[in-house]
């Protein structure tokens, strides 16, 4: 009996102290629970909104070991949606995206540092129109937890800025407008 009582207490206590693993987690784009958003100024006179409609990807995340974050996003640049049809026939031309030449776009983390508040700033190298490039994209964790339909879910936002010329998209838009701002928001459902 006290031996069966000695492997019990030394069980729980493994399972206690035992290091967690990181999660893996599909962002839900299926259920339109991330975004990707973009804004630039408009000849420095305005903002010119829009987003990208289809993406996919994954992350991993621990939130014990916040250095072992995984993020991996593919990018169709031809979904690009400015809530103008001419326009956006412009951005997915040679000028812009060149999306007949470039039909994909692509961001696979490298590093994550940890903040405080639930911050921290995320390393990668972003693929977009044929350029590979090492960004950083300041992230926050929004919250985690069980949704109504059985599954566990974990939220992020992130922003970057990108100049454009750095990926080899050199369209002159004046001055004000060589930089474009990213806003993501993704939300992950746990795999099982």
């Amino acid at each position: 009996m006290k031996k069966t009582i000695l492997m019990t207490i030394l069980f729980t206590l493994a399972v206690l102290v035992a290091p967690a693993q990181a999660a893996d987690y599909d962002i839900d784009t299926k259920g339109a629970h991330a975004f990707i958003q973009f804004k630039i100024k408009h000849l420095g006179y305005s903002w010119l909104v829009g987003r990208f409609n289809k993406f996919n990807g994954q992350f991993s995340y621990d939130e014990k070991n916040l250095a072992t974050s995984k993020v991996e996003v593919n990018i169709d640049p031809a979904s690009i949606d400015s809530n103008h049809a001419e326009r956006d026939k412009h951005l997915r031309s040679k000028d812009f995206l060149d999306v007949s030449k470039f039909p994909t776009a692509k961001f696979v983390s490298t590093a994550y540092q940890a903040k405080a508040n639930n911050k921290g700033v995320l390393q990668g190298k972003l693929t977009l129109h044929g350029v590979t490039k090492a960004i950083s994209i300041n992230v926050k964790h929004i919250g985690q937890g069980p949704d109504p339909w059985g599954g566990y879910r974990a939220g992020f936002e992130g922003h970057t800025t990108l100049t454009l010329a750095d990926f080899g998209i050199n369209y002159n838009l004046g001055p004000a407008s060589r930089t474009v701002e990213m806003f993501l928001s993704v939300e992950g459902i746990r795999r099982k």
